[in-house]
């Protein structure tokens, strides 16, 4: 039976990258060596790693006077090399779900936090809207797509200071316009590759002003000057990211992910509001089309065990919802194909005829 991975991350690889990168694993780029045991300073490797990097400029339209690292440490890496390399005094957050409470606990480390608006109360089902930012904010983080509460900002905030986001789960499915960035950063294990590697985008101008020493390793400033090979980089992760990229670039670019991507969404979000079982669980405005998160309505809520069961002798694999909020939860990164998402509304629609 064909397996539909609805996985919130580590999640689905395009088949090209998963075929790609295990030809690589047994003999890459023709060495006779596996991809799992070349040295990274090898003229073949750092052709991998210039490639990428190139890949990611192109694609996203990334304008000059920005660099492209692959570091390890994950997106919570990110939330606190952030601060350590651009928190003087301030920073404004925004809280959106548990991500971004994250980044903001580790932020408060390093100086004054300004938590603009927090939809905590509502359990993080809708963004916040009609906050203001402090003009005197070093910058102001947010993050993108809350894969936890459904809930995705498909826009780039106008703000009057530098702008942050943590895009680990939407990168890639809209164009961006990364002039208003300092820094974007993603942990690569929903829309790039498997987890290892995160990709981070940042504006040199906007490095060297704080005060305080940073560590060698947390300073974006090694990392930009040796090329992401100031220690060893995560090779597999990052040979598959060049060929989620390649991927994307032969399938038509970002804009084609997009439209994809909101199709996928729309039927799916239909038959959950079509349904007479099943009820969305975020704000309709502010719904992602990365995770659809959805639950029993009230009446029926004693059946979730049974449709999970159902689900899974259907071949849908991973649709429980995280364990802090229950439910379901079906991610669709760019890499799921259309006819899982009919899958899945069939198999919703089956066992609502049985009950």
């Amino acid at each position: 039976m064909k397996k539909h991975n609805f996985y919130a991350g580590p999640s689905i690889l395009s088949e090209y990258t998963i075929k790609n990168t295990a030809d690589a694993v047994l003999n890459f780029a023709g060495t006779g060596l596996s991809l799992m045991e070349i040295s990274h300073r090898s003229k073949e490797f750092t052709a991998v790693i210039e490639e990428a990097k190139a890949l990611v400029k192109e694609l996203l339209e990334i304008p000059a006077g920005y660099d492209v690292l692959f570091l390890g440490g994950g997106a919570s890496m990110q939330f606190c090399m952030v601060p350590y390399n651009l928190l003087n005094k301030k920073a404004a957050y925004l809280e959106t779900g548990t991500w971004a409470s994250n980044a903001i606990k580790e932020a408060k480390l390093f100086g004054e936090v300004d938590v603009v608006a927090s939809s905590k109360e509502a359990n993080f089902s809708y963004i916040p809207k009609g906050y203001t930012v402090p003009d005197d904010a070093d910058y102001f983080h947010f993050t993108s797509n809350n894969t936890i509460y459904g809930t995705e900002m498909r826009f780039d905030p106008d703000v009057k200071v530098p702008l942050v986001a943590d895009m680990s789960s939407d990168i890639f499915s809209r164009p961006i316009d990364v002039s208003k960035y300092d820094v974007i950063y993603a942990g690569a294990q929903k829309n790039l590759a498997p987890a290892g590697v995160t990709i981070v985008i940042v504006k040199e101008d906007a490095l060297g002003h704080v005060d305080r020493a940073i560590p060698t390793m947390l300073d974006y400033r090694t990392h930009v000057k040796k090329g992401s090979m100031f220690n060893t980089p995560p090779c597999l992760p990052i040979y598959a990211a060049l060929q989620t990229l390649k991927y994307y670039k032969d399938a038509g670019g970002i804009k084609e992910m997009e439209k994809r991507d909101l199709e996928k969404a729309a039927i799916l979000y239909d038959a959950i509001d079509t349904s007479k079982l099943f009820v969305g669980t975020a704000a309709p405005e502010d719904r992602s089309i990365m995770n659809v998160c959805f639950v029993m309505k009230e009446e029926y809520k004693d059946l979730e065990g049974e449709f999970i069961e159902f689900a899974t002798s259907q071949g849908m694999v991973g649709i429980k919802g995280h364990r802090s909020v229950g439910g379901f939860r079906a991610s669709i990164y760019n890499a799921m194909p259309k006819s899982s998402v009919e899958a899945l509304i069939a198999t919703m629609k089956e066992f609502e005829k049985k009950h």
